[in-house]
C-alpha cells in the first residue's frame, strides 16, 4: 500500500471518531516538533551532549529566550535531558533521550526531502509570489 492510500485510510478512521483536538496524535506531535526550531536543535543533539552556548552557536539565528523556551518544550515532551552538573557556576548540558533519539529516522527523511526539494519549492514560491504580484490579488 502506498504512502498516500496509507494516509488517506488512517485520516478516514479519524473522521469516524468523535473529534477531539487534545487527543489526536499528530496535532499534539506535530504543534511541539514542528515549530521553526525544534528540528534544528535535535539535529545539534543528534552529535552528543550539548551546553547551552554550544546549541545557540549552533543555531545562530536563535534568540537565547526562544531557545530556553524551546529547550523546555523538549524536555517536557521527553525528547531531551538536562543533566546539570554541581560546578561553581552549575554546568548544564542537554542529551537527547531515548524518546528524542527514535525520532532522528523521520528527521533524517524529512531533511533528506528537504534537500531534495528545496529548489523546487523556491520555485514555486517565486511563480506564485510573481503571479500575485501580477493580478493584484491573493486570488480568494
Amino acid at each position: 500500500m502506498n504512502a498516500g492510500v496509507q494516509l488517506a485510510a488512517r485520516y478516514q478512521e479519524w473522521q469516524g471518531q468523535p473529534f477531539d483536538g487534545s487527543c489526536c496524535p499528530v496535532r499534539d506531535v506535530l504543534d511541539h516538533i514542528g515549530d521553526k526550531w525544534t528540528v534544528l536543535i535535535l539535529i545539534v543533539l543528534a552529535d552528543g551532549a550539548a551546553r547551552f552556548s554550544h546549541i545557540c552557536r549552533a543555531v545562530p539565528d536563535i534568540s537565547k529566550r526562544m531557545l530556553t523556551q524551546t529547550l523546555r518544550e523538549l524536555e517536557r515532551g521527553g525528547l531531551i535531558t538536562r543533566h546539570v552538573f554541581p560546578t561553581k557556576p552549575p554546568s548544564v548540558e542537554y542529551r537527547l533521550s531515548a524518546l528524542g533519539e527514535s525520532l532522528l529516522g523521520p528527521i533524517v527523511g524529512l531533511v533528506a526531502w528537504a534537500e531534495t526539494h528545496h529548489d523546487e519549492i523556491r520555485a514555486a514560491r517565486a511563480h506564485f509570489d510573481a503571479a500575485l504580484a501580477e493580478n493584484g490579488s491573493d486570488g480568494r
